[in-house]
């Protein structure tokens, strides 16, 4: 079982903070689990994909969507910050 959690806007996009999800085996990226995750909620979708979000498993950041999934506990997706 891996978490998803989701902050910011992505949080008001999902309707909830985190998720417990049993990932498909056949998802080992973060570009499957983007795609995957798009095919089931089209909104949800493009607010990952949008530009500057950013995607930490299991509390690293990932530099890139082709970094592992498999066996991740937890999958975080940030959307860029503004200060003021």
């Amino acid at each position: 079982m891996t978490r998803l959690l989701f902050f910011g806007r992505l949080r008001d996009v999902t309707g909830f903070a985190e998720r417990d999800l049993e990932l498909p085996r056949d998802i080992a990226t973060i570009a499957d689990l983007r795609a995957f995750l798009s095919a089931s909620d089209p909104d949800l979708g493009e607010a990952i994909a949008a530009r500057g979000v950013r995607v930490a498993v299991n509390q690293s950041f990932c530099l890139n969507d082709l970094e592992s999934v498999c066996d991740a506990r937890e999958i975080a997706f940030m959307p860029p910050l503004s200060g003021g």
